[in-house]
């Protein structure tokens, strides 16, 4: 029987809660103007950005390479600032079963909010290595985040 891993890790950003969870939620295609050395295209292709159900097809970079993933949205909760996808479709799905990814959002004192990202997996086999680099662009996010504070600002209200 397979087995499910997990990975995950919490940040603390410069950047308010509602602001940070509106860029992975309404303001998921705006993703490339906000992290453009991360994410080079978001384009919801099925459905409303926000709905369960829905599909987005992401082209995201690890290492040097552009890759798109297709994933749909399983979980969606404004008021507690999460949202959960699975990736059904990809490069990606050549080394993983089962490919989740949560991201929880809470707010802080002032401007500042701990995010919370998970991923849950399953290997197509043992030798396949866990999705760290995933965690790496989850990490890049809180950092770009934290420079980009004055222009998320600004820009994100638009959400």
């Amino acid at each position: 029987m397979a087995q499910l891993h997990k990975l995950g890790f919490e940040a603390e950003i410069n950047c308010n809660a509602d602001k940070f969870f509106g860029m992975f939620s309404h303001g998921v295609t705006q993703l490339p103007k906000f992290l453009p050395n991360i994410v080079k295209s978001v384009e919801v292709i099925e459905g409303v950005a926000t709905s369960i159900g829905s599909s987005r097809l992401v082209k995201y970079v690890i290492g040097s390479r552009s890759r798109p993933a297709k994933a749909r949205l399983t979980a969606f909760d404004k008021e507690k600032k999460s949202v959960g996808y699975n990736v059904v479709d990809g490069e990606v799905m050549n080394y993983y079963e089962v490919l989740t990814v949560k991201l929880d959002v809470v707010g802080g004192a002032g401007n500042g909010s701990l995010v919370k990202w998970s991923l849950e997996f399953e290997k197509v086999n043992n030798d396949v290595p866990s999705p760290t680099a995933y965690t790496q662009i989850g990490h890049q996010v809180a950092e770009f985040s934290n420079l980009l504070n004055t222009m998320h600002t600004t820009i994100i209200k638009k959400f």
